[in-house]
């Protein structure tokens, strides 16, 4: 067990939301503040996946950081239910999420983008509340994503909602290399 100023590591739970941008990267800024500081962390992606971005090349450099893009890109939203597929995928996803959380391996863990799982309807509350609850207590957990329902926010310790205030898209820029993606 790991000792941090005189007593032992609380693993906090932290939760990312909100519709402006930044949510992955202020995940991964933690992310590179914990590996500076010698410890084991995962990132397992929820939507992200299907092409090569700059966080995977990234990650490759870093031996104690392991980076699992589990998505398609894209989900399928209708009027109705949620495609049969997406909810199988949210659950795989979600079921490599709990392992790693519950193996005692990691310092830190972000689940990107789980959020979305749950607004959508993908996942239940429900399961994500219950894995949490059963983290080893030095373990940091942290969930992304727009919509964080208010029993996961109950749930943390600690909740920030980035805020959109102006965004270069609604200029007709596109997303731009290094920044996005």
């Amino acid at each position: 067990m790991t000792e941090e100023s005189g007593s032992k590591r609380h693993g906090l739970i932290i939760v990312n939301t909100g519709n402006g941008k930044g949510k992955t990267t202020a995940a991964l800024g933690t992310v590179f503040r914990a590996l500076g500081q010698g410890f084991k962390v995962a990132m397992v992606q929820f939507i992200k996946g299907g092409w090569r971005y700059g966080e995977l090349n990234a990650a490759e450099k870093f031996p104690n950081f392991s980076l699992e893009p589990m998505g398609h890109g894209f989900l399928k939203l209708g009027d109705g239910e949620p495609a049969p597929e997406d909810c199988a995928l949210a659950e795989k996803t979600w079921a490599e999420c709990a392992a790693r959380i519950l193996s005692d391996e990691y310092d830190l863990i972000v689940c990107d983008e789980v959020n979305y799982a749950l607004s959508y309807g993908l996942l239940p509350v429900s399961t994500v509340l219950d894995t949490l609850a059963r983290k080893p207590q030095r373990l940091h957990v942290i969930l992304t994503g727009r919509n964080a329902p208010g029993e996961l926010i109950e749930a943390a310790d600690l909740v920030t909602e980035m805020r959109e205030i102006k965004h270069p898209y609604q200029q007709g820029i596109k997303a731009q290399r290094g920044i996005e993606f």
